[in-house]
Parts: C-alpha cells; structure tokens; sequence
C-alpha cells in the first residue's frame, strides 16, 4: 500500500514543555516525507526551548533540561523545517488540534510567515476515533499488530502514524487513498485559525467559537465593537488567531473602501 500523492506529505510530531499553544515551546520535532513516487525523507531535531521543561512533562516524554540545553532554538531550526515542509501537506496524531497549531506559533514566532492556505492536513487521530476510539499504542497495534515501544519518542510516533494511515486504508475501503479527501474526513471542524477560536459557519462565514461572542459572525463583532479586536490582540491568544482575525478586519475594511 502506498499513498496516492499528487505533492509530498509530511507526517511530524512534537514533543513540548506543555499543551498550551500560546506559551508552551518544542522541544523535538520528528518530520516523515512522503513524495508521490514513494520515497521518503525523514529528520529529527531536538530544540532548545528557551523555558524550562515542567518535571510532570519530562516525566511523560523523557526529555530533559540538560539534554536540550546545548541543542539549537526552534528560530535557529525554523528555515531548515519550513523548507522541509512548504512545499508538503501535513499529516500527524491530534495534529489539527495541536501540533499544528504549535508549529504555526513557533514558526511565527521566528518571524516565518506560516500559512496553511496552500495545505490540508490529515489527522490519523481523527480518523483512528471515528474508526475505533482508541490511543495511538492501541492504534499501532490494532492495525499493524506492531508493539510501541519507544512511545512519546517523537520519532517512534511520527514512524507509527505513518504506518496506521497506510494499514486504515488497506482496512477501510470507504476511505480514499487521496489526501485531500483523507483531510475533509480527519477534519473534526473547519477552523480558520489552527486553534479553533475562529471557525466557519454553515454559511461559511467566520465566527467566534469561544466567550461572549461565541456564535457570532467575527466581522460584525469587529464593526459593533471596535475594541474587541484591541483586546484579543492584547491578550493571551496564538499568533496565528491575531494573524486571521487582523486579516479579517482589513479584508472587511478593504472591501467598504473599495
């Protein structure tokens, strides 16, 4: 079985100091390519994450202070892992609601203007759930009959989500072997900002999923109270939500100019 690609796709996986996407850092990055004629590239890199690693984090992946101390900031990588992956689709474990979302804030971070525009993604996880409802070790060995052995080593997973998309599409022949139908079926919802704060609507307009505005059409929020827009951007949310919401109030703007 291989993947039918018209680009390359990267699987990847993070291991970080936390699972807050606007504060917490990489510290090991694990990309898998996959070019369409079947060959594969694949890097890892550990990553100075300029904050120290909680000892309950450490305790879950094994990385420690001292071993990423003298390794390079995810800044000093970002130009090595956008050229692996700009010209790729994206795959990975949870990876729409994390590692993605991650990725954009490093990358953003290093002052790269990330974009997903011209990517889809895969999430293995999202179609692990609506398959089976299991974890990735019980993904692993129910469809590979293969043991993780070295999970939460950002590599072994990224290796092991590779291998459970291909054994899902050997097993399910409803799935598509087309990457982007494996995206529309492994997005849970169509989230504008990576993080979910800004989703569409059925309507396709964009709308606040979160707080007293939760619903709402994002550029009416903006035009009835000004402020709103202010406050976000002060506030603690990813780069990349600021990122969208500023595009959204200049397109909104652009268009009443015009």
């Amino acid at each position: 079985m291989q993947l039918k690609l018209t680009k390359p796709i990267c699987f990847f996986d993070l291991e970080t100091t936390g699972t807050n996407v606007a504060k917490d850092r990489i510290v090991e990055i694990s990309i898998l390519k996959v070019f369409p004629n079947g060959n594969k590239e694949s890097k890892t890199w550990l990553v100075n994450p300029e904050m120290l690693i909680p000892e309950d984090v450490i305790a879950v992946h094994g990385i420690t202070n001292e071993k990423v101390a003298k390794e390079p900031t995810f800044k000093e990588l970002s130009k090595e892992i956008y050229g692996m992956i700009k010209d790729s689709d994206l795959a990975g474990f949870n990876s729409d609601r994390f590692d993605i979302p991650l990725l954009a804030e490093e990358m953003l971070r290093a002052d790269l203007d990330f974009d997903m525009k011209h990517m889809v993604s895969v999430d293995v996880q999202t179609i692990f759930h609506k398959m089976e409802k299991r974890t990735l070790g019980a993904a692993y060995k129910f469809y590979c009959d293969k043991e993780l052995t070295d999970a939460h080593s950002a590599e072994a997973d990224t290796h092991a989500t590779y291998e459970v998309l291909l054994s899902q599409l050997e097993r399910y022949p409803e799935l598509e072997n087309n990457v982007k139908k494996l995206s529309q079926f492994s997005t849970r919802r169509q989230s504008v900002d990576l993080a979910g704060f800004i989703v569409l609507d059925e309507e396709g307009d964009a709308i606040f999923s979160f707080g007293k505005h939760k619903g709402k059409k994002v550029h009416e929020v903006l035009e009835k109270e000004p402020g709103y827009f202010g406050w976000i951007l002060n506030a603690d949310f990813p780069l990349y939500t600021k990122k969208v919401l500023t595009q959204i109030k200049l397109s909104k703007l652009n268009n009443k100019l015009g």
